[in-house]
């Protein structure tokens, strides 16, 4: 897709390569800004818990009895699998209140301490002596009024995708009570059981990142609708481009594989390979080339325009995104300095691209929004 774009033969953007090296000064810049030591985690669901230095998730799970390392495990995987999935855009307009701390957020951290305070307070567990858990059961009974109380919706308040997104935790429930296999090898049904799943596949105790992706697409496949599908098997978030053929993107997957690193090796098995992921098909990485003038639609109108998340006009934006992340990492690990061992794409993601994108998207938009208007169902971005 890249080729194509810089080939001038692809139907609705062009790639300017010379907007790369402001890019990479750019992102470098906001790196330095974020992290002056360059100690910068992963990109991963943990970061939306910490607000003002408070990290609201390792407060709550350091005041519980965990019997071992791996049920700690299991509970830190059931949150961030469900707390990623439920994290699609929100919308310009929805905000949360925390009543515990007087904290308000909006967007992705908004949708991170709902769905934490939701957790915490066993909306998803079964088990009335232990809050902290997500069981098959209980998801494969939410509903959009359990989702719109817990998330505080109302006509001042709304949140975009609500339903769809309550359907996806359904949908998660009945997948994980369908695949003991993957979900139910060490107690009943639930997300957390993954972390058993992998830790199996595990060799010396390490595994590579690819094979947490690995895990999660068979594991997950199940859960999405109006996805294309090929031979029967529904492909998730990879869609048919007319000059690319099917482009898998996996964004809320990805996202989810570096959001299980942290839990994986605080139980003591190692992930290697980071790198084996890639950047994610995003609005924010891919609004940050956009306002950059990395890359630029064909038409003009397309800004305005609005968008269905399979027009080929949005699978080639998102494409060119994964492919330009690749492009500009090693330019921003030039400018600090930091080998690709060092500072892998997660921690560029983290430090990072996805920061710089909310940064210009603030400059060029007064809502702070992404720069193109796309339908979503609240399960792609």
């Amino acid at each position: 897709m890249l080729r194509h774009a810089r080939e001038e033969r692809l139907i609705d953007w062009t790639v300017d390569d010379a907007r790369l090296a402001p890019t990479a000064d750019f992102v470098a810049r906001v790196i330095r800004e974020r992290y002056p030591t360059l100690d910068v985690p992963f990109h991963a669901r943990w970061r939306h818990f910490v607000f003002s230095g408070r990290d609201l998730w390792r407060e709550i799970e350091s005041t519980h009895s965990w019997p071992d390392t791996a049920a700690r495990a299991r509970a830190a995987f059931d949150l961030a699998i469900t707390s990623v999935l439920l994290d699609a855009g929100a919308g310009p307009g929805w905000r949360y209140r925390d009543a515990l701390t007087g904290i308000e957020a909006a967007r992705s951290e908004g949708l991170a301490l709902a769905s934490l305070r939701w957790f915490a307070a066993g909306g998803m567990s079964e088990a009335a002596d232990d809050a902290l858990r997500a069981d098959a059961h209980s998801l494969k009974k939410l509903d959009a009024s359990a989702l719109h109380a817990a998330f505080q919706v109302d006509a001042t308040n709304p949140l975009a995708g609500a339903e769809g997104r309550a359907q996806l935790l359904n949908r998660l429930g009945a997948a994980a009570e369908s695949r003991p296999d993957l979900f139910a090898t060490a107690d009943v049904p639930r997300p957390g059981g993954l972390f058993d799943a992998l830790v199996a596949r595990a060799v010396n105790r390490s595994l590579p990142a690819s094979m947490i992706l690995d895990v999660l697409l068979d594991a997950l496949g199940p859960i999405w609708r109006n996805r294309p599908a090929l031979e029967g098997v529904s492909l998730g978030d990879c869609w048919p481009h007319p000059q690319g053929g099917f482009v898998p993107l996996h964004k809320l997957s990805q996202w989810l594989a570096y959001s299980l690193i942290e839990p994986l090796q605080a139980a003591g098995i190692a992930v290697h390979d980071i790198d084996g992921l890639t950047g994610l098909a995003e609005y924010r990485n891919g609004g940050l080339f956009l306002d950059m003038g990395a890359l630029v639609p064909r038409d003009a109108d397309a800004m305005t325009a609005t968008h269905q998340v399979s027009d080929p006009f949005v699978v080639g934006w998102r494409s060119l995104t994964v492919a330009l992340l690749d492009e500009l990492a090693p330019l921003v690990r030039s400018r600090l300095g930091v080998s690709d061992e060092a500072f892998p794409l997660a921690k560029l993601l983290e430090g990072g691209t996805w920061a710089a994108g909310r940064v210009i998207a603030r400059e060029r938009r007064a809502d702070g929004g992404p720069p193109l208007r796309i339908v979503s169902d609240g399960t792609v971005f």
